[in-house]
């Protein structure tokens, strides 16, 4: 018979995920009531603690840095459905049992008997079953009581969870992640050289801008970048302020958590990695004033653009129309606030195999639809001018619903 764990008892705990082993965190310590719960690299960090109290037939699940309670959305009981920081005691979803899955642990919404689930890398409730998104670990924090193991015959270890990632049938769209206010910088950093970046950079929020020869705000190709990103770095918790030069340039895959651009310089980021299976990832943050381009896809591989805000921008993204050497490039776009004034979210050569996968975007300020949501083109790799070809859904190289798309 298999090891089995036992209930936890009160107590503070990390909460860390079976299939990745990141930590349950509130984005950035934000405290603010209705910001959607996310999954992070563990840090140790106090948005990344959580508190366990007694609370009826399981517990209710506190942040240590905000004192905010993890809850479902408007209590909602369908799958799919957000899971928040609320405040404590206002809503009838902020109870938590916490049920023993092998040596680890289902954590069901008490009100709704679903699960805690991440998709995407945020949080929200779905059926119970065995994949390892919904099974947790807790860690325990500053002398908690750990959770004891019930004595078992034999000490087999037992098996792992599934680690498919697909999710049920009754699964609803993630959406509904509360966008963040711009932040307010918590100091000032000049920047006259390029900051290379290996492993995990955390600039607390402080402001960086060009100096010296990095002082440009123009849209000259081939200026240098305030930071470059060595293949597999995170950049976390980054204002770029005023002159930005060509913002950050990924070598190869990346994650860029938290990052704002005030007023975006010759690009915000270029993403140069050669390598078809590169993976960068932008999950949160926001950029204005773009008179071009936001992200620049220069490499091959996957963009995922996830939980960001954009406005005054000429081009979300777009894949490289004429480098002298090109790849097939995909992008993802999911749960995006765009605010006009704005031409093109996405462009995509669809003569090399591009494609751009949308969900969950809202566009304000652009009654007339003037924004168009996904534009093809017809690339090539001698420098002349790209050809565009058409846009709107064709299942091919632009692919979303009308639905995927909402207008305020």
């Amino acid at each position: 018979m298999s090891a089995s764990a036992a209930e936890p008892g009160a107590g503070t705990y990390r909460l860390v995920n079976a299939a990745g082993g990141t930590c349950l965190e509130v984005p950035s310590g934000s405290a603010g009531a209705g910001v959607r719960l996310a999954l992070a690299d563990c840090d140790g960090g106090a948005d990344q603690s959580w508190e366990l109290a007694d609370s009826g037939d399981g517990f209710t699940v506190t942040s240590s840095a905000t004192g905010l309670c993890a809850g479902v959305k408007g209590d909602a009981v369908s799958a799919g459905k957000a899971v928040q920081q609320q405040d404590c005691g206002e809503g009838s979803s902020q109870v938590w049992k916490v049920s023993p899955v092998g040596d680890a642990y289902h954590l069901v919404n008490a009100h709704s008997e679903k699960c805690l689930n991440p998709k995407g890398g945020l949080l929200q409730q779905n059926s119970c079953d065995k994949a390892a998104g919904k099974t947790w670990t807790l860690q325990e924090v500053n002398g908690s009581t750990p959770p004891a193991s019930t004595p078992t015959a034999a000490p087999t270890a037992s098996a792992p969870a599934s680690a498919s990632p697909t999710a049920p049938a009754d699964d609803e769209p993630a959406g509904d992640t509360a966008f963040a206010s711009w932040p307010t910088a918590t100091d000032e950093q000049p920047v006259s050289s390029t900051i290379e970046v290996k492993g995990v950079y955390d600039g607390s929020l402080k402001r960086f801008h060009g100096s010296g020869d990095l002082g440009g705000s123009g849209q000259d190709e081939g200026q240098d970048p305030l930071f470059k990103l060595a293949d597999g770095a995170t950049l976390k918790n980054v204002i770029l302020g005023t002159p930005a030069a060509d913002g950050v340039h990924c070598s190869g895959s990346c994650t860029l958590v938290n990052v704002w651009w005030e007023d975006v310089g010759e690009d915000a980021a270029s993403f140069k990695g050669k390598s078809a299976s590169a993976a960068y990832v932008v999950d949160g943050g926001g950029a204005r004033k773009a008179d071009d381009k936001v992200f620049q896809h220069n490499g091959a591989g996957t963009l995922t653009i996830r939980n960001f805000q954009v406005s005054d921008f000429g081009k979300l993204y777009r894949s490289c129309g004429n480098c002298g050497t090109q790849y097939q490039r995909h992008v993802v776009i999911d749960n995006v606030l765009v605010t006009s004034p704005g031409k093109v979210l996405a462009g995509v050569n669809a003569n090399y195999g591009d494609t751009a996968t949308l969900s969950d975007v809202t566009i304000a300020g652009d009654s007339k639809k003037k924004i168009v949501v996904c534009e093809r083109f017809k690339g090539n790799d001698n420098g002349d001018e790209p050809t565009e070809l058409g846009g709107g859904p064709d299942g091919k190289a632009c692919i979303y619903k009308t639905s995927d798309v909402t207008y305020q």
